[in-house]
C-alpha cells in the first residue's frame, strides 16, 4: 500500500488528551516503583522516542538515564517480518543497573522476547518493560509487560512515534489504518 493511500485511511483511536493522561499516570506510577533508585531507560528507536521523552520529562525523584537501541522486525510490511536486527545497541553497561525498557507497543512480542533475553544476559540489578500499546491478541511469545499504556485491538496504528513506512511519526495521536 502506498503512503498516499495510508494517509485517507487513518482514524483516531486515542486521542492526544487521552494520551497525556495516560502518561502522567504511567510516570507517577513509575516514579514511585523507583523511589530512591537510579534507572536506566532504554527507548527503543524509532517507534517509541515521543513517548521515551513524554514520559521521561514527568518522572522526577531520582536519577535518570537514558540510552537508546534500534531493532527492527517490520520493515515497509503492516505486519511483523518475525526477523529480528539490532541496529543501534547500547553505549551503557547495565550490569547491576535497574533497567526499564520503553516500547511504543508490543504486538507478536518475538522482537521483545529476542531484546529481553539478550539484556538479561548482561546482568541488569533490574529489568521491567514499560509499553505504550499492548496488542495482546497478535502475542505469540510469553511477554507480560510491567507498566502498560493502553490494551488495543488488532489494528495497524500509526502516530506519536508509530510509522508506516517512516510516515505518520509526527501525528499528535494514535491513529489506525482502516483498511
Amino acid at each position: 500500500m502506498e503512503v498516499e493511500e495510508v494517509k485517507d485511511k487513518i482514524k483516531v483511536l486515542i486521542e492526544k488528551e487521552n494520551l497525556e493522561k495516560r502518561i502522567d499516570e504511567l510516570a507517577l506510577e513509575i516514579q514511585n516503583d523507583y523511589l530512591n533508585k537510579d534507572i536506566l531507560v532504554i527507548c527503543i528507536l524509532k517507534g517509541s522516542l515521543f513517548f521515551t521523552v513524554d514520559l521521561t520529562k514527568r518522572i522526577n525523584n531520582h536519577k535518570l538515564e537514558i540510552d537508546f537501541m534500534r531493532i527492527s522486525s517490520y520493515g515497509d510490511e503492516l505486519i511483523s517480518s518475525g526477523n529480528i536486527n539490532i541496529i543501534k545497541d547500547l553505549e551503557s553497561d547495565i550490569n547491576g543497573r535497574n533497567v526499564l525498557i520503553v516500547e511504543d507497543i508490543i504486538d507478536s512480542g518475538n522482537t521483545l522476547y529476542y531484546l529481553k533475553d539478550i539484556l538479561e544476559k548482561r546482568n541488569p540489578k533490574s529489568l521491567k518493560i514499560c509499553t505504550l500499546l499492548d496488542k495482546k491478541s497478535r502475542r505469540v511469545k510469553n511477554i507480560v509487560p510491567d507498566y502498560i499504556g493502553f490494551e488495543i485491538e488488532n489494528k495497524f496504528v500509526v502516530g506519536y512515534g508509530l510509522d508506516y513506512k517512516d510516515c505518520f511519526r509526527n501525528l499528535p495521536f494514535i491513529g489506525y489504518v482502516d483498511i
